[in-house]
C-alpha cells in the first residue's frame, strides 16, 4: 500500500545539459506510516519519509526520515525518544521496548517508511 503524497507547489531547479541551462521542476513527496507490533497491534509508532523528486520520479534531495511521538506529534530521531513522558499507565515496558527494538533491526527501514503505510513488526 502506498501513502505517498506530492505537495502542490512545485519547486524548479535549473540543470545544465550539452551547454544549454534547462528548468527542472521537482516535487515534495511525504509519506507517513505506521509500526506496529504483530502480538499488540494497539503499540503503534509512527513514522514520516520526506524527500524531493523530479518530474522523471528520481530522487533530487536526500532523503529524511523521522518519527513522530506518541503523545506530542513531535519530531523524533529514533523510535526510543517517542516514548519519552509517558505516564505510568500508558507505558508498558515491554511492549513499547519490543517495538522500538524490532523497528531499529528492521532491514530496507527506510524503504518501508518511503512505500507502505503499514508495517507490522
Amino acid at each position: 500500500m502506498k501513502n505517498i503524497e506530492a505537495s502542490v507547489n512545485a519547486v524548479s531547479t535549473q540543470v545544465k545539459k550539452e551547454g544549454e541551462i534547462k528548468e527542472e521542476e521537482y516535487h515534495m513527496m511525504r509519506n507517513e506510516m505506521i509500526f506496529y507490533l504483530r502480538e499488540r497491534p494497539e503499540y503503534q509508532i509512527h513514522g514520516v519519509a520526506e524527500w524531493c523528486e523530479n518530474t522523471q520520479g528520481d530522487t533530487v534531495k536526500g532523503l529524511d526520515t523521522y518519527f513522530l511521538h506518541i503523545r506530542t506529534g513531535q519530531r523524533c530521531e529514533t523510535p526510543w525518544t517517542c516514548m519519552v513522558g509517558l505516564s505510568y499507565d500508558e507505558y508498558n515496558e515491554e511492549m513499547w521496548e519490543t517495538l522500538a527494538m524490532r523497528i531499529v533491526n528492521r532491514k530496507n527501514i527506510a524503504e518501508d517508511m518511503c512505500h507502505e503505510k503499514e508495517v507490522c513488526v
